[in-house]
């Protein structure tokens, strides 16, 4: 089975990508057979920005979407979303690469289900 999460939200200022992200990890956890794949969408190529510093004790996104990489999970930011908002040219966490939309297509199409936030 393969699952597949696109995230539109910034990775902080909601909880969106948070959500996201703790429905990614428990499955992960609950469900190790489950394949986990997560695409990047406007606002939320910020997610896979490297060294986010959050306060003590505040999620952090850079480090939900490491174990999420870690454990398996596959990762793409959206090309032009990245381009639209300078940063395209940046470099971005180990793990999640640069993607367009005919790829998520790709994602869309192969996956069980499919869970935006």
């Amino acid at each position: 089975m393969k699952l597949l999460i696109i995230i539109n939200d910034a990775p902080y200022g909601t909880e969106k990508a948070y959500n996201a992200l703790r429905l990614a990890m428990t499955t992960q956890k609950n469900h190790p057979d489950m394949k986990v794949r997560i695409f990047l969408l406007a606002d939320a190529v910020f997610c896979a920005l490297p060294e986010q510093n959050t306060p003590n004790g505040y999620y952090n996104i850079e480090r939900m979407l490491k174990s999420v990489i870690q454990s398996g999970g596959k990762v793409k930011a959206c090309g032009g979303c990245s381009e639209a908002r300078g940063i395209a040219k940046l470099k971005l966490m180990e793990g999640v690469r640069l993607s367009t939309m005919k790829e998520m297509t790709a994602w869309v199409m192969d996956s069980n289900k499919v869970v935006t936030f």
